[in-house]
């Protein structure tokens, strides 16, 4: 049995699964850079758009608006059906929506894709202001220049201050380099399933998706965007999927609703697959056809990358800065972020009071699946945080 081959139910992967000129626009909007945006690394980025949602109406002074911010393989579509223009589902959609935790009625709720995504924002597969695509030469990001980008798109909307700025994982490093680059524009704060820094061993789980797609012989370097159906990197894609997904779930899981059961018609002895097997298959199938290799591995580096210290003396010095209200949540069951890194934050962050825990047997991905523990804490931060009284 091949098991790199593509899942019978689903066509033959695109070179990539991010969004192209042309896709239905859904509910995006854009906002472009009025100027190069300068990189930390060095160089620039000439010409930079976000592509973002809203949600709700902003006030006249824009003192109601709440910025969320996703991870890695999620994208602006924050609440919504899949539809033409959006291949999932809202990945918060129960907290967003009139009488809900991030209720419209009464907040405006922006999410922007992330700057280096595929799903609208400036990334490898846009082009480059003289034509061709980006591809392998998309500079180096870091979480700082992305939170550069997006204070220009609070810029484009008036946005002088958020009430919050709330965020899991990679959405939550973005979140804290808000709170402390940014402080006087961050009304309060809502970091779920993060770290102050990139760890040896998140870096390493990094490294080795980044090298599972530029191993693939379909990746060339980083330019094949324009190649046909199933001649992309879509095999070290789907591979780098596989890893993160055991990563961002948890043991007692896996065994619970696995353990060492082979897949239905098949038998591990002779070619077959393991239960597990067929589970991790499933979602990398999902993603090749969704997301693009070359925003993986942007990202993924970005992350890798991660440290709100680094140049500022250190995390404490750092986080010292961000004085705002703020909620620092880890999940009971993550062994990607462990909530210890969270409890380090929780206590060193001015305006957090303790450590709040998710409980969840799903891992890491429990911020994203136990909406109603998050809705509460996103209940609580919008009522005036840990310090109380109201955000503002």
């Amino acid at each position: 049995m091949n098991r790199t081959a593509p899942s019978p139910a689903l066509p033959l992967p695109p070179a990539t699964g991010g969004r192209r000129e042309g896709d239905p626009p859904g509910r995006l909007a854009w906002a472009a850079l009025d100027r190069p945006l300068p990189l930390e690394s060095g160089g620039v980025l000439p010409e930079v758009r976000l592509a973002y949602e809203t949600w709700g109406r902003r006030a006249p002074d824009g003192s109601n608006a709440v910025l969320v911010l996703h991870a890695l393989t999620g994208d602006s579509h924050v609440a919504g059906p899949a539809e033409p223009g959006h291949p999932t589902v809202g990945w918060w959609d129960a907290l967003v929506g009139p009488g809900r935790a991030l209720d419209t009625d009464r907040w405006f709720v922006v999410a922007p894709n992330v700057l280096g995504g595929c799903r609208g924002s400036t990334g490898p597969s846009s082009h480059r202001p003289e034509g061709p695509r980006w591809g392998g030469d998309f500079p180096y990001l870091t979480v700082r220049d992305q939170v550069a980008a997006e204070a220009v798109l609070a810029d484009a909307l008036s946005i002088g201050r958020w009430a919050a700025v709330i965020g899991g994982s990679m959405g939550g490093m973005r979140a804290l380099e808000w709170a402390v680059s940014r402080p006087e524009r961050t009304g309060s704060l809502l970091v779920l399933a993060a770290s102050a820094a990139a760890s040896a061993e998140q870096i390493a789980w990094g490294a080795l998706q980044v090298s599972a797609i530029r191993s693939d012989p379909g990746w060339r370097g980083g330019h094949y965007h324009d190649a046909p159906p199933g001649d992309g990197p879509h095999r070290g894609l789907g591979l780098a999927r596989r890893i993160a997904h055991v990563t961002y779930r948890s043991e007692p899981e896996l065994a619970s609703q696995f353990g060492g059961r082979e897949q239905a018609g098949e038998h591990p002895w002779r070619g077959g697959r393991y239960q597990v097997e067929s589970y991790l298959d499933h979602h990398a199938a999902k993603l090749v056809h969704r997301f693009d290799a070359g925003s993986y591995v942007t990202l993924t580096e970005a992350m890798n990358g991660h440290d709100v210290g680094r140049g500022r003396g250190g995390a404490a010095r750092a986080l010292r800065r961000a004085r705002m209200p703020a909620l620092i949540a880890g999940v009971d069951s993550d062994r990607l972020y462990p909530p210890s890194q969270q409890a380090e934050l929780a206590s060193l962050l001015p305006g957090a009071d303790r450590l709040r825990t998710v409980e969840s047997p799903h891992g890491h991905d429990g911020f994203l699946i136990e909406t109603d523990q998050v809705g509460e804490l996103v209940r609580e931060l919008l009522a005036g945080g840990p310090g109380g009284g109201p955000a503002r």
